[in-house]
């Protein structure tokens, strides 16, 4: 059995499949959403690379999402972990309604930092049920994160 760094050194080859990734990541975590953002270098705002378990009702509204917005904005603006452990009775603002549309209670975002200490991207993981990650789970998904932004 390979090494998880090796697992996911695998994954990033290029041509990267960011939907395999996610659902790599999700498996690994035991999560049934998530969504992978990467930052436009144009706009400066996180554009949605890929997705699983997204209501399409939902996915317009989180194609792009700027620094500071929402679960995955503030992630890339803070360049640390935000999680909430029930998205759904969030009252610091964090969960925008279209987080909430989607019935996530227990979510996750990453910046994903590139050598250059620059936010390439956010990884957001969620659970349907109220859910605290622990502070091993959360460094293994940043031990991830450092890897998979190799991909972009």
């Amino acid at each position: 059995m390979s090494q998880p760094s090796e697992k996911w050194n695998d994954l990033i080859k290029s041509p990267v499949d960011w939907t395999q990734v996610l659902a790599n990541v999700l498996k690994d975590f035991d999560c049934v959403t998530g969504t992978i953002h990467r930052t436009d270098t144009q706009t400066g705002v996180l554009v949605l690379t890929a997705h699983q378990g997204i209501p399409p009702f939902v996915l317009d509204k989180i194609q792009t999402i700027p620094f500071g917005k929402g679960i995955a904005g503030c992630a890339a603006e803070r360049r640390e972990a935000v999680q909430l452990c029930n998205l759904q009775i969030d009252a610091t603002g964090v969960a925008k309604p279209a987080a909430k549309q989607t019935n996530v209670q227990g979510a996750l975002a990453i910046p994903l930092i590139n050598d250059e200490n620059k936010v390439v991207g956010v990884l957001g993981i969620g659970k349907m049920q109220p859910y605290e990650f622990s502070d091993e789970e959360i460094s293994r998904i940043n031990h991830v994160g450092k890897i998979i932004q190799k991909g972009f």
